[in-house]
């Protein structure tokens, strides 16, 4: 793999960001240090960085995925109103819940809901 500036830029924006940015987000902050980066060239490095296990890409139900700097596995609270993404506690026992005699290689946890700050803007 060609480590490309541009590559690097992106790695370490999401390595050092705990809001699990859109590939938009990521996009605006390297703009700034290189004015001629594409969202292209954006998108291509992410999917690449997530193929690679350097990065998580987080599914989301509106196809706005976002990323994520922690690179094992844990499960995520997504808040259905503001999109706002939650790491949970790391210490789930997947083993408990899993059938009998399977490997678990790797899991993706969502739980989805209404985060505290959107239930109060409800009241």
């Amino acid at each position: 793999m060609r480590e490309t500036r541009q590559m690097k830029l992106i790695l370490n924006y999401v390595d050092n960001s705990y809001d699990h940015p859109t590939a938009m987000e990521v996009y605006e902050f390297c703009k700034k240090s290189v004015s001629n980066i594409s969202l292209a060239t954006v998108y291509r490095n992410l999917n690449k960085l997530s193929s690679l296990g350097l990065i998580k890409q987080i599914k989301m139900p509106n196809n706005i995925d976002r990323f994520d700097h922690v690179h094992d596995e844990h499960p995520h609270f997504i808040c259905i109103e503001c999109g706002e993404i939650t790491d949970l506690d790391k210490s789930l026992d997947v083993s408990k819940i899993a059938p009998k005699n399977v490997k678990i290689t790797t899991y993706e946890i969502n739980f989805k809901g209404v985060c505290e700050k959107c239930q109060r803007k409800g009241e």
